[in-house]
C-alpha cells in the first residue's frame, strides 16, 4: 500500500557530491518521521539522518556538516544532499518513513535502496 522509491545514487570521486531523493506513494494519510539509513558490505545498517514532520533533524556524527536532510511534505519527498563524500560513505542508502495509512495505522516503510560508491 505504501511505496518508497529512492533515486540519485551513483559513482562519485572523493570530495564530490550527490543528492538522493525518496518519493512516497500509496494510500498515505500522513507521514511522520523520515530518514536515511545506509549499509556497507559486512556492516550493520546505520541511521545516517532523520527528520521529523516539523523539520527537526538528527545526524550521524560522521556526516554532520557534510550531509543535509530535508523533506517536502506536499510532495511526500525526502532528500539527502551529500557533500564532501568520502570512501567511507560507500554503501547502499535506504529511505525509511513512518506512515499512517487508513485501515492499517502507523507503519515503518522502507525503500529498495540506492547504491552510493565513492572512489578514493
Amino acid at each position: 500500500q505504501v511505496q518508497l522509491v529512492e533515486s540519485g545514487g551513483g559513482l562519485v570521486h572523493a570530495e564530490g557530491s550527490l543528492r538522493l531523493s525518496c518519493v512516497a506513494s500509496g494510500s498515505i494519510i500522513s507521514i511522520n518521521s523520515m530518514g536515511w539509513y545506509r549499509q556497507a558490505p559486512e556492516k550493520e545498517r546505520e541511521l545516517v539522518a532523520d527528520i521529523s514532520r516539523g523539520g527537526i533533524t538528527n545526524y550521524l556524527d560522521s556526516v554532520r556538516g557534510r550531509f543535509t536532510i530535508s523533506r517536502d511534505n506536499a510532495k511526500k519527498t525526502l532528500y539527502l544532499q551529500m557533500n564532501s563524500l568520502q570512501h567511507e560513505d560507500t554503501a547502499v542508502y535506504y529511505c525509511a518513513a513512518t506512515t499512517f495509512v487508513k485501515g492499517v495505522g502507523h507503519n515503518v516503510n522502507w525503500g529498495q535502496g540506492t547504491q552510493v560508491t565513492v572512489s578514493s
